[in-house]
């Protein structure tokens, strides 16, 4: 029987849901710099599949690897905390 990778699980703030079942959660990542080895912050923003059109701006939400649903869908929304801080 073969072995599947785990889908990847991301967390963000959710910055647009004017679209249709669709949001944009703005992921924030702390790595070391390769040369400098300061900390630095990497913000990548990714398009997300909101079925139920729940989720608001500013609320933290998880994201889970899907199959693509659109050319820029390529995530699922799992958890709303709803939480606006």
């Amino acid at each position: 029987m073969e072995k599947r990778m785990p889908k990847r699980i991301l967390t963000g703030v959710v910055v647009s849901s004017s679209s249709d079942k669709t949001i944009t959660v703005d992921v924030t990542r702390r790595i070391k710099h390769k040369l400098y080895k300061k900390i630095i912050r990497q913000t990548k923003k990714y398009h997300a599949h909101d079925e139920k059109n729940e989720c608001n701006v500013g609320d933290n939400v998880s994201i889970i690897e899907s199959k693509p649903i659109s050319k820029l869908k390529k995530w699922t929304v799992i958890s709303n905390s709803g939480d606006n801080s």
